[in-house]
């Protein structure tokens, strides 16, 4: 470690699955507001450390988005 420069550790909240909180079943792919929250500006699906989903609810949130792409309710990429 250099000489005079310190360590600086921020307390980070662990992140939860919103979908296992609220005891969701199943991800709609017609509920875009949902859907909106875990896409990018780009349109690129954010990834699990990042939203903190549980790997089930990430599988699922994937094809619903997917779904929603392929049926013009969501955008492949934005301009």
């Amino acid at each position: 470690m250099k000489k005079g420069v310190a360590k600086v550790r921020r307390f980070q909240r662990r992140k939860y699955c919103r979908f296992c909180a609220d005891k969701i079943p199943y991800i709609d792919y017609k509920d875009l507001k949902v859907l909106r929250g875990y896409i990018t500006e780009r349109g690129k699906i954010l990834p699990r450390r990042m939203t903190g989903t549980c790997a089930r609810h990430q599988r699922e949130l994937t094809s619903a988005i997917m779904r929603a792409r392929n049926i013009a309710l969501l955008p492949f990429m934005e301009k």
